[in-house]
């Protein structure tokens, strides 16, 4: 009989509460282990496979996909989960934030693809928003849609707004100088992926692998993979962060990017991303910009030493800035496992600065004094 990674798990719950140990004795991580099993207060490994993070009142909150077994464990069949922590160590379950629907019409039926939720809070509206990429049911990845959510609560219940394309019948934002022939022109498309833009231009972009990044004037971003995963487009939320204002850009046109994470240090936009190889790890990438509007430069390839090249057998999720340290972010990173994936493993490894340049090293085990301040 197969033995799931939760009977694991609370196998050896059990095994330590017999020596006479308590459960939150025993629960009381000090340090990161990337690649491995990571319980949270119930023994039970994690599961928030290509998460975020939200931080609120000294509390971190993860959100991510709920996964189950097999092969099928990749379509949503339970919906988004939620854990908090005081300590980014140890978590405690906190219960499926988004449920799917049980109506097999509902755009996020029992069954559809529901990838990368991201949650943020609008001051204005009091509201905790969520946001991820859906695929309908039954559809493969030919829907390509950005859904939102929204809740009173920050763990939820979070209840399910709409799902569609961003900024039908709009078009980009270019950084100032940029040349009218670079710019696109649908009568005359000079690229595959321009023609893709064109072609959905009616109808609205493209969104699959995204991300939710909220400035420090309180605006907030969607980015997100568009174009058949060729481009990557930045796109400003409405006030309440629940739709998009038409205003977007388009960064790295045609060089299939996707796992956007973004975040902000000393005035500069950083995002760092992956290539597009499916399930299969692949060297990562970053960008740095001025202005969330451009113009974004490529560097290469952040991550340094053995592994690197396939980013330690990872791909990106979120960047998370550490509370009360200066200059501490931690790369998070998932490790798919598509066959089994609620097997899939998380890697966070600290983010070192060289200057305004970035390195992402390996680390078997550390924690957050690993950062200077």
């Amino acid at each position: 009989m197969r033995v799931t990674i939760q009977q694991k798990l609370q196998k050896l719950v059990g095994v330590v509460l017999l020596a006479g140990c308590s459960l939150s004795s025993w629960a009381q991580e000090k340090a990161f282990h990337p690649g491995q099993l990571w319980p949270d207060n119930k023994g039970v490994h994690i599961n928030a496979h290509g998460g975020g993070m939200l931080y609120q009142k000294g509390t971190y909150y993860w959100y991510g996909e709920h996964k189950i077994e097999g092969g099928a464990g990749n379509l949503a069949m339970v919906g988004v989960h939620c854990y908090s922590s005081k300590d980014l160590y140890n978590w405690k379950d906190e219960g499926i934030a988004l449920t799917v629907s049980a109506d097999s019409t509902n755009d996020i039926a029992k069954g559809c693809i529901l990838e990368r939720p991201k949650v943020v809070y609008n001051k204005k509206t009091k509201k905790y928003v969520m946001w991820f990429h859906l695929e309908l049911r039954r559809q493969g990845y030919k829907a390509a849609r950005a859904g939102v959510a929204t809740a009173d609560r920050v763990a939820g219940p979070y209840t399910f707004v709409r799902s569609y394309r961003p900024n039908p019948g709009k078009v980009p934002v270019y950084p100032v100088g940029t040349a009218d022939s670079d710019k696109v022109n649908c009568d005359h498309p000079k690229t595959k992926a321009e023609g893709y833009f064109c072609r959905d231009l009616p109808g609205g972009q493209m969104a699959r692998d995204m991300n939710v990044f909220v400035d420090d004037d309180g605006k907030a971003y969607h980015i997100f993979s568009a174009e058949e995963n060729a481009t990557l487009d930045i796109a400003e939320l409405t006030d309440d962060y629940t739709g998009h204002t038409g205003k977007f850009t388009r960064v790295y046109a045609g060089h299939s990017t996707e796992a956007p994470a973004i975040f902000k240090r000393n005035g500069i936009y950083y995002m760092i991303g992956s290539g597009t190889t499916g399930w299969n790890p692949n060297p990562a990438r970053w960008f740095s910009a001025p202005s969330i509007w451009g113009p974004w430069t490529y560097h290469g390839n952040p991550c340094k030493g053995e592994g690197a090249q396939i980013t330690f057998g990872g791909q990106s999720t979120y960047v998370l800035p550490v509370a009360g340290k200066k200059d501490a972010y931690i790369f998070m990173a998932d490790k798919w496992t598509p066959k089994n994936a609620i097997d899939g493993r998380y890697l966070w490894l600290p983010i070192e600065f060289k200057g305004d340049d970035i390195e992402i090293h390996w680390k078997d085990t550390w924690s957050l004094d690993d950062f200077k301040n």
